[in-house]
């Protein structure tokens, strides 16, 4: 498996002039992509087994980190692995969790060199004992990292993350901690895996697909959304710059007047 190094900055011909037009002053601090359209993307291709197009995709992760770190976003979570996911033919999941695997092995000293931190969010003691090693072990390494804050959300559901924030809430109500008439949005927000992090910005969702797929409920609630016709595999920096020029084309008006 290559690594980030490996991948010519420069391949998209548009992505310098795309970057030239993002305003710096103006950029989402975090951006979430659900990255979608593997499988479709291995049928195109004539593949059989769809395991070929999550493989492919490790070029758009990099991608995407590339291009967030070039920009200076500070966050970026990328929505790898859903509690709804566990549905799929065990031959697949079984085939997701080796390729996370080599592809934490592999890409941990390109992000060290970049100095990208690393983070995950969901129920990772779900994952395979090997898998969950590497994560952590990975986490370690890249832990004193200052720059790019590179989310994986991991066994994730949106509901599920509520439940936990509202678990840990009634867990503090029953130690006396919290009163309940005091509760507010605020003390869901410090419950949540990574309240740090803050709300994302922007959302990105490749394939053309017009659905959340229960990621980051609580947090996106006047997230801008983009989606692209793009599926995941052939995501690059450009799509990625198109999406923020979109995005800051935008007036956020939070529900108030422009």
């Amino acid at each position: 498996m290559d690594s980030l190094s490996n991948v010519n900055p420069d391949a998209n011909d548009s992505s310098a002039a795309l970057a030239g037009q993002i305003d710096p002053a103006r950029l989402p601090r975090h951006i979430a992509i659900i990255m979608d359209g593997n499988g479709r993307w291995a049928k195109q291709q004539g593949f059989v087994e769809r395991i070929r197009g999550h493989e492919a995709a490790v070029t758009a992760v990099r991608e995407s980190v590339r291009g967030c770190g070039e920009l200076g976003v500070k966050a970026l979570t990328l929505f790898a692995f859903s509690t709804e996911n566990w549905n799929r033919p065990a031959a697949e999941v079984n085939a997701l969790m080796a390729l996370l695997k080599r592809f934490l092995a592999s890409e941990v000293p390109e992000l060290h060199k970049k100095n990208v931190k690393l983070a995950y969010s969901g129920d990772v003691s779900g994952l395979p004992e090997g898998t969950q090693k590497v994560l952590y072990e990975s986490c370690e390494t890249l832990s004193r990292n200052t720059g790019l804050i590179l989310n994986l959300a991991l066994n994730y559901g949106g509901r599920q993350e509520i439940v936990h924030a509202v678990r840990a809430v009634a867990r503090d109500v029953a130690a006396g901690l919290l009163q309940p008439d005091t509760i507010d949005i605020e003390d869901i927000n410090a419950r949540l895996f990574h309240p740090e992090l803050g709300d994302p910005d922007l959302l990105i969702r490749t394939s053309g697909e017009l659905r959340i797929s229960n990621f980051l409920l609580w947090q996106i609630a006047y997230t801008e959304i983009v989606v692209l016709p793009t599926l995941w595999p052939d995501f690059r920096k450009k799509h990625l710059f198109e999406s923020i020029i979109q995005f800051q084309r935008r007036e956020r008006r939070y529900g108030g007047i422009g």
